[in-house]
């Protein structure tokens, strides 16, 4: 009898203090976050490897040299030194501007490299914080000089306007020239090959590469507009909803702000801003 009142009683004592040091110590123990698990940054650190879309053909961005299958430029130099900074291998996924943020969305690649910032892609595609800014300006043919000398010269019915599938120039073609034809052109070939080729009397580009264009062609030239329109974020293109791993982009943006980084580079590959 009096064991069996002795066993009762340091069961009711006992109970309750188990059971405050269950909790205890499933309180200390490290939660991995579900969220962590899914990230893409978890997944390129377990697998040592950055994948980045590129479409190559953005100069002085990201140009592809297709006799040796490699890439330069700013862009490729800024995710180089992300995957640097990650101490993972980066590896460039070709891809093209219509298919840019499908890319993102399908998980083909962890994420782009420089894209403009629009709405448009903002439905479907997450963006990291902007670490430059360009502006849209139309280009034509040195022979056109005396026929182009601002954008309202652009807009009339008997002028074609042609622009790139899949870039924000493919809307901003229709909002600026509403009375004039459009073009749209799609990867590989490109907006500034119908001008040289005289299927199209303009296009509109960045300013980053209109003066690259400008530069390797003689013939062309930028039209003399009285000001740039458009003004216009760049960013990387990321999965909308892996927090984690945009947090991780943005501070590492923030980082190489701080330093430098992206002007040295800018100074490097001579961007027009």
């Amino acid at each position: 009898m009096l064991q069996t009142i002795h066993n009762t009683l340091y069961r009711r004592v006992n109970i309750p203090f188990i059971a405050a040091l269950s909790a205890l110590a499933l309180s200390t123990m490290p939660v991995v976050p579900a969220a962590a698990a899914d990230s893409m940054l978890t997944d390129i650190l377990a697998n040592g490897k950055l994948k980045v879309g590129t479409t190559g053909d953005w100069d002085p961005m990201t140009l592809k040299d297709p006799a040796t299958n490699s890439y330069k430029g700013y862009d490729i130099d800024v995710v180089t030194q992300l995957a640097q900074d990650l101490e993972v291998e980066l590896e460039l996924v070709p891809t093209d501007w219509k298919t840019l943020v499908n890319g993102v969305t399908a998980g083909k690649y962890h994420m782009t490299g420089s894209a403009s910032v629009s709405a448009s892609r903002a439905k479907a595609a997450g963006y990291t914080e902007s670490y430059f800014s360009l502006n849209t300006v139309p280009l034509t043919l040195q022979k056109n000089a005396e026929r182009f000398r601002d954008w309202a010269d652009l807009d009339k019915p008997e002028v074609t306007v042609a622009a790139t599938l899949g870039t924000t120039q493919e809307q901003q073609v229709k909002s600026f020239f509403p009375s004039a034809q459009h073009k749209i052109i799609e990867a590989p070939a490109r907006d500034f090959q119908e001008v040289l080729a005289g299927r199209a009397d303009a296009h509109i580009t960045s300013n980053v590469e209109a003066y690259k264009l400008v530069e390797k062609y003689p013939t062309l030239m930028v039209v003399p507009v009285s000001q740039a329109r458009a003004r216009t974020p760049i960013a990387m293109l990321v999965p909308q909803d892996d927090q984690i791993w945009i947090n991780y982009l943005n501070t590492w943006i923030k980082l190489q702000k701080e330093r430098g980084f992206f002007d040295e580079l800018a100074i490097k590959w001579q961007l027009a801003n």
